[in-house]
C-alpha cells in the first residue's frame, strides 16, 4: 500500500487560479476590496440565481451578518439543525439568541419537517419569540426545501439557508443558495470550491445586502474621516482570495461533475456489502452535489467491525475519514439547549464515516481506497 496519504477533501487547483491570482498580485489589488471581489460576488450571484452577493471572510460571517440583519438579539430563539457543524449554530450565540435545535430525517439527514412544526407550535405556545429557521444541505444533499419554505410561510418566519456544503446542487431544478430570505455559502479549503478560507451572503433583497457590505467593513459612514454609527465587523474577504475564486467557480460544473463520479464508484464498490448505507435523495427533486461521500454502517448486520475499526485501519494505510458530523444538541457547550428530537442524528453520528471525495482524486487513489476498504470488511 502506498504511504502517500490520501486526503478527505483536499482543495483542487489548477493553473488558472494561479493566473487569475497573479493578475491581481501584479495590480496591486491586495486590499479586502477590488475588481475580483467585485467579479466574484457577481458571479455567486448568477449561480445561485440571487440579485445580490457580498463575499466575506467565511461562511460563519455570513450567517452572522444575516442574523444581525434580521434584528436577533437576547429575547429570540433561532430554529436550526442539530446535524451540522458548529459554524451554523455559533452566530446565533454571537447575537445573544437561544439556538433551538431541529432534528434529522431519514434520508437525506436533513432538518425534519415534522420535527421543526412540533417545535415551532410548541415554542410559540411558551410565548418563544422566533426570529429565523436555518436549515442545512448537509453534505451537499439538499433538504426538503418545499416542505420547510411552506412551514416558514404560515408561520412567517424568515429563513436562512445554509448552503454551505451545496454549491451546484439543486432542490426541484432550483440552485441550492437561492433559497429563503438569506443564503449562506462557504468557501473553507475542504469546500467544493475553495478560496482558501471564505464565505458569502446572498439575497434578493439587494438593499439589505449593501448594508451586509457595509457592516462587514467596520459600518465607516460616508464620510473624510472614520465615523462609526453602528457597531460593525471585519468580515469582507480579499481581493487575492476572490481571484482564486474566481478560477474555481469557473470549474464548478466540473468539480460537482467529479464529486458526483467519486459518489456512484463508491456506491458500486459497496453494492455487495448489505450492512452499509449511504445518504439518500428520496426522489428526483433532490440532485445533491456530493461533496462528500458518507456511508453507515447496520451493526445488527456487521457485529464483529464498528465505524471506528474501519477509520483506524483506513489510517493505518494513509487514508483520511471523519466521523458524521456531532450533532450540536450532543455537544457540551449546548447541552442545555432545547432541542426537538426524533432519535435519527444521533445514530447517525455513532454509525457514520465520511470518506475521501476531493475533486482532484485519481483511479489510482480510488483503487487504493477500495483495496483498502476490502480488506478491512473481509
Amino acid at each position: 500500500m502506498s504511504s502517500k496519504r490520501i486526503f478527505l477533501s483536499p482543495p483542487s487547483v489548477d493553473q488558472r487560479e494561479r493566473e487569475l491570482l497573479l493578475e491581481a498580485f501584479d495590480s496591486n489589488w491586495i486590499a479586502p476590496l477590488g475588481p475580483c471581489v467585485d467579479a466574484f460576488e457577481k458571479g455567486l450571484a448568477i449561480q445561485c440565481h440571487r440579485k445580490s452577493c457580498a463575499a466575506l471572510s467565511s461562511g460563519t460571517s455570513a450567517i452572522h451578518l444575516a442574523l444581525t440583519l434580521l434584528g436577533c438579539d437576547h429575547e429570540d430563539v433561532v430554529l436550526t439543525q442539530s446535524f451540522t457543524f458548529c459554524g451554523t449554530v455559533n452566530p446565533v450565540v454571537y447575537c445573544g439568541s437561544t439556538p433551538v435545535f431541529i432534528d434529522s430525517e431519514v434520508g437525506t439527514w436533513n432538518m425534519c419537517p415534522k420535527a421543526l412544526e412540533r417545535a415551532i407550535k410548541r415554542l410559540r405556545k411558551s410565548g418563544k419569540r422566533i426570529k429565523a429557521i436555518i436549515p442545512v444541505h448537509l453534505y451537499g444533499m439538499p433538504a426538503n426545501m418545499d416542505a420547510i419554505m411552506h412551514i416558514a410561510a404560515v408561520h412567517e418566519i424568515p429563513i436562512i439557508e445554509d448552503a454551505a456544503e451545496a454549491l451546484g446542487a439543486t432542490f426541484s431544478g432550483q440552485a441550492c443558495g437561492s433559497f429563503g430570505n438569506f443564503s449562506v455559502l462557504s468557501f473553507n479549503g475542504n469546500k467544493i470550491i475553495t478560496t482558501s478560507g471564505g464565505g458569502a451572503l446572498l439575497s434578493n433583497d439587494s438593499d439589505l445586502i449593501d448594508r451586509a457590505r457595509w457592516l462587514a467593513s467596520q459600518a465607516r459612514d460616508d464620510a473624510p474621516h472614520y465615523e462609526h454609527s453602528a457597531i460593525g465587523y471585519n468580515y469582507r474577504l480579499s481581493n487575492l482570495s476572490a481571484a482564486v475564486g474566481l478560477g474555481q467557480l469557473e470549474a464548478l460544473g466540473h468539480k460537482v461533475a467529479k464529486r458526483r463520479q467519486i459518489h456512484q464508484s463508491y456506491r458500486e464498490f459497496f453494492k455487495n456489502y448489505r450492512f452499509v448505507g449511504f445518504q439518500e435523495a428520496p426522489d428526483p427533486r433532490y440532485d445533491s452535489n456530493r461533496w462528500l461521500t458518507c456511508i453507515t454502517i447496520d451493526s445488527d448486520q456487521m457485529d464483529d467491525i464498528c465505524p471506528k475499526e474501519i477509520m483506524i485501519a483506513l489510517e493505518e494505510d494513509h487514508i483520511e475519514t471523519r466521523p458524521l458530523w456531532k450533532p450540536m444538541h450532543l455537544q457540551p457547550v449546548f447541552r442545555d439547549c432545547d432541542f426537538e428530537s426524533t432519535g435519527v442524528s444521533q445514530d447517525l453520528f455513532q454509525r457514520g464515516i465520511c470518506l475521501p471525495s476531493g475533486s482532484g482524486m485519481d483511479l489510482a487513489a480510488q483503487e487504493r481506497i477500495f483495496e483498502s476498504l476490502e480488506k478491512i470488511l473481509r
